[in-house]
């Protein structure tokens, strides 16, 4: 019927049919040329009769939510690649539909004793058979423990692994000839994109590392008023079951509901501004999924977060790239903000720089004079994301996700409050984030004289390095290199100027650090160390021009 060779299974055969089907019937039958399959059998695949370009992005989520959870994942890692797919299907992707209907509970009662060691009737009173939510890879139920405890009971769907494995496999190998054969699958490293989301989604399907994830927001909020992580029961939590504490209380984006029990909306925005702003910038590991179903108001005003199955990671680098890009778009610094992307790798080498630094100012025109509230993050990134499409810039995966979690935290918050400015709530954070960046802390200070120690013992060895050099070639002794008069003259030379260029390099990068903690009260040791700065510059300027000269 048809021929992919790299098939790891015949029993795979009817679902690569199915997921053929379903493209081809949605108006993607122009993708199936990037494989060698029998054009017989996809002409007899009628597609829908609406397949215009303009609904063609309509038809690849629809596409995607027909073919089950893994492609309803796919979806959603796709959406967080502009670099890969135009803005119109990251668009629509964003509106993908994770909600399927339930297992029966006679099928998922049976998942939930075949993990938990004991008898369900000595751990809880009740379950309620009906779930509280339905998605692609498990449901939730609430139960109660004997304790009396309020609970929810998160349940993996069963056979999903096996379902999930056969996707995945035929996903690599799609892939792997799709790389191997078409310069689109090279151009992009689909094999690459593939791997990665093989491990995404495997290690979303371990409830045990979601439970991980909540113990951790837990244990960063834990001292923070205002927001509440629930308690993960851990001697009943498996890889397939997950069970933690209820929550109780009213969706964030009920509006009228808090107004009628008479909570403070301003403040409940509030606390969703420093949730997000305090998990990116003084964290580093930020929830990727908080959309309203996942904030939930408790009765004292709190704001309860659920659902830590989707996460990010902010090394301490990425946070300062973050705040060097931001700072440079501040600044309306067009130059600016594309050598930040050189520097962060994600301009190729072959970047069209004056078109793309045409294309930032034209951005950042549209920004211009406007104050930060009206400025709206979803817009923004909505910009970033034709830029990286039309220049083919890589921005890292976990970059988008913050992006769209930041996006739909400043919608929630602007549901709660209109006026509601996440921007001028975050300039004090953000500053302290700058000044702990560009002021040197007692670890960088350290460093720094680490590394002058190392180059100290560097140079007091180049004397002996080369005395010896000289007792063998007066000894006629066999060396490696071959030096004649004028080598070791220009070895000298070098040497010399090597050595004063790092004194001259750390003197200046100490003198830079002085004067940039001594602040306001430090005038008159400005007055010292400012022309002592200016002269070590000079003379790193002179050895510069000398060596250019030589």
């Amino acid at each position: 019927m048809f021929e992919i060779p790299v098939t790891r299974h015949f029993s795979q055969i009817p679902r690569y049919q199915e997921i053929l089907r379903v493209l081809v019937q949605h108006g993607f039958g122009s993708m199936m040329n990037l494989l060698p399959i029998n054009r017989k059998w996809l002409q007899r695949l009628r597609p829908f009769p609406t397949t215009a370009p303009q609904t063609l992005p309509v038809h690849f989520r629809q596409a995607l939510e027909e073919l089950g959870p893994t492609f309803v994942k796919l979806g959603q890692v796709l959406s967080t690649r502009p670099d890969i797919l135009p803005p119109t299907y990251i668009t629509e992707l964003a509106r993908l539909q994770d909600a399927v209907p339930p297992v029966p509970w006679e099928a998922i009662h049976a998942v939930l004793r075949s993990e938990l060691p004991i008898s369900l009737e000595q751990i809880f009173t009740s379950i309620e058979q009906t779930p509280l939510a339905s998605a692609s890879l498990g449901q939730v139920h609430a139960a109660t423990l004997t304790n009396g405890k309020e609970i929810v009971i998160k349940i993996q769907r069963p056979h999903i692994r096996a379902a999930i494995d056969t996707d995945l496999d035929i996903l690599q190998d799609v892939a792997h000839y799709t790389q191997q054969y078409t310069t689109l699958g090279k151009t992009y490293s689909v094999e690459e994109i593939a791997a990665d989301f093989a491990v995404t989604l495997l290690a979303e399907l371990n409830y045990l590392r979601e439970g991980r994830n909540a113990d951790l927001f837990r244990e960063n909020f834990r001292a923070q008023a205002g927001i509440y992580i629930p308690h993960i029961y851990w001697e009943y939590t498996t890889q397939r079951v997950l069970v933690m504490e209820r929550l109780r209380g009213i969706k964030v984006n009920d509006i009228s509901a808090l107004k009628a029990t008479g909570h403070d909306c301003t403040q409940i925005a509030n606390h969703s501004a420093y949730f997000i702003i305090k998990e990116v910038l003084e964290d580093g590991f930020f929830h990727a999924d908080p959309h309203p179903g996942n904030l939930i108001v408790l009765a004292d005003g709190s704001l309860g977060v659920m659902d830590f199955g989707m996460v990010g990671h902010l090394s301490q680098r990425d946070r300062t790239d973050l705040i060097r890009i931001y700072t440079t778009a501040v600044r309306m610094d067009a130059n600016g903000i594309v050598d930040e992307l050189v520097h962060i790798g994600a301009a190729p080498p072959d970047v069209k720089r004056h078109a793309l630094v045409r294309d930032v100012t034209r951005a950042l025109h549209n920004y211009k004079g406007l104050p930060l509230q009206e400025i709206s993050v979803a817009d923004a990134l909505e910009t970033i994301q034709h830029l990286v499409f039309e220049h083919h810039l890589r921005l890292p995966s976990n970059l988008w996700l913050l992006g769209k979690s930041l996006a739909m935290m400043e919608g929630v918050g602007r549901q709660l409050e209109p006026d509601f400015d996440i921007f001028a709530f975050s300039k004090p954070y953000v500053g302290k984030l700058i000044r702990q960046t560009v002021l040197p802390n007692r670890h960088q200070v350290e460093k720094l004289l680490h590394q002058t120690l190392i180059w100290g013992d560097i140079l007091d060895e180049v004397p002996r390095a080369v005395l010896l050099l000289l007792s063998r070639l007066e000894k006629n002794e066999p060396i490696p290199l071959a030096l004649t008069n004028q080598n070791l003259s220009v070895l000298d030379t070098l040497v010399t100027r090597l050595s004063l260029s790092l004194i001259i390099a750390g003197m200046t990068i100490g003198l830079a650090f002085v004067i940039s903690t001594l602040g306001e009260t430090g005038v008159w040791f400005q007055a010292i160390f400012i022309p002592l700065f200016v002269v070590t510059l000079a003379l790193g300027a002179w050895v510069m021009i000398s060596i250019i000269r030589k």
